[in-house]
């Protein structure tokens, strides 16, 4: 289903008044307001394909009905969001869970909602119907070169799936490692999966990107073949120029400096992009800014900074995507969430007074500079965000929105409340 144009129409009339005096206000405190608007509407957030059901763990899950049975429904659900907050203009698929059956038609289905492709997702985690080889030890790093083969031509058969799609990047993400000490020998299986990635990286088109992507543990409990964000950068060096690091916030050891790994892969030009979640003892796949907003707005303060430091475009210059498990939430909703911390903390970046800073740290002087960064993470920038949506003609409130048109209902009486979202 989609929202039509007078529906939101409609809502931003019965708001307007209240939003225009709650934008003015916001609007007396930044003096290039109009270009935080035009980086605030060009700035678009991927959705993945398999967020867009309800997730779960390995100890159950819950559908909440209406979920989309197929991509056709995915890519609808996507324009939905699109629809009501402009800021959801691209879909990232999950090969082999969705697989186009024919990707012109898909492809032209998408353009239809307004949505074009981001990063296409290999999957050597687990095993599919009718496959030969087992990945229970592995995939990239196995020990028998058959399977090591299987996982190559995998990801080279999901290259091939994206570039009909109209897809530039690649995402490799391997549960790759071991349970036990003993298990597994730590310098062949770097050296296998770093074989395996350079065959795949060679199929890559002039013009695509390979995100490897890391994680801390799981489902490998004792080591992990690409375990950190060091492992994944040394993956990346080796590579060549159009392989870079993917950092999902979630992949990390608690305490980890987020912040910190984000401006050195940036300074070395080997940051790709992200997944966006939050998380609170390790990978929850929370939504995005519910725990700890202040760390994702001190992430995007680095990118921010590291970005105009080098003249990348904010929009463009890296992947931005949400990774994220809806496991007692409307998905959704969920998403819509997200969308809007990752806005927040986007524009709360884009008020810090860079030249203070900068001057700050150079007298070493660390009361100031704590004092100008709160200062942006303490301003409300939520009107900014909904004067931008408005300029774009999307729902100042995107989410009262889907609640007073009864989305879930409608979607739940057009396909059933028994449903479950291909993948998962």
């Amino acid at each position: 289903m989609l929202i039509g144009k007078n529906k939101i129409a409609g809502h931003n009339d019965a708001l307007l008044a209240k939003h225009t005096r709650s934008f003015a206000y916001a609007a007396e405190t930044v003096p290039h307001i109009t270009q935080v608007l035009q980086k605030l509407q060009d700035f678009q957030i991927a959705i993945p394909s398999w967020a867009l059901g309800t997730g779960g763990t390995r100890f159950g899950r819950f559908s909440g009905g209406g979920e989309p049975r197929a991509l056709e429904e995915k890519i609808e659900d996507v324009g939905l969001l699109h629809a009501l907050n402009q800021s959801s203009g691209t879909i990232s698929l999950h090969i082999p869970w969705d697989i186009p059956r024919d990707a012109k038609k898909v492809k032209t289905l998408a353009a239809q909602y307004g949505l074009c492709f981001d990063a296409v997702n290999s999957n050597t985690f687990q095993d599919q119907p009718n496959q030969k080889h087992s990945y229970k030890f592995g995939s990239l790093q196995h020990v028998d070169k058959s399977v090591r083969k299987q996982a190559i031509e995998h990801n080279i058969e999901v290259i091939k799936q994206g570039i009909a799609l109209g897809s530039q990047a690649l995402t490799v993400w391997l549960s790759d490692g071991s349970c036990f000490p003993g298990q597994l020998n730590f310098r062949k299986a770097f050296q296998n999966t770093l074989e395996g990635l350079q065959e795949i990286y060679a199929a890559l088109p002039a013009n695509w990107k390979m995100f490897v992507e890391y994680k801390a543990y799981e489902p490998n409990f004792y080591s992990m073949t690409v375990g950190d964000w060091g492992q994944s950068f040394l993956y990346a060096s080796k590579l060549g120029d159009k392989a870079y690091t993917l950092v999902d916030l979630g992949h990390h050891l608690p305490n980890a400096n987020i912040q910190q790994i984000v401006a050195l892969l940036l300074n070395e030009k080997k940051l790709g992009g992200f997944h966006f979640n939050d998380s609170k003892y390790g990978d929850d796949d929370l939504t995005v800014g519910s725990v700890d907003p202040y760390q994702l707005f001190l992430i995007f303060n680095e990118l921010v900074e590291g970005m105009d430091a080098r003249g990348m475009n904010h929009a463009t210059g890296l992947g931005w995507m949400i990774d994220a498990s809806h496991n007692v939430k409307d998905p959704l909703e969920d998403l819509l969430q997200s969308i809007e911390a990752i806005k927040i903390a986007y524009a709360q970046a884009l008020l810090v007074d860079a030249k203070a800073l900068q001057t700050a740290q150079e007298n070493n002087d660390v009361v100031k500079a704590q004092e100008i960064l709160q200062q942006a993470y303490r301003t409300d920038v939520r009107p900014i965000i909904a004067e931008a949506r408005l300029q774009r003609g999307a729902a100042l409130q995107p989410l009262q929105l889907f609640r007073e048109e009864k989305v879930r209902e409608q979607l739940i009486k057009e396909r059933g409340d028994k449903t479950v979202a291909t993948g998962l």
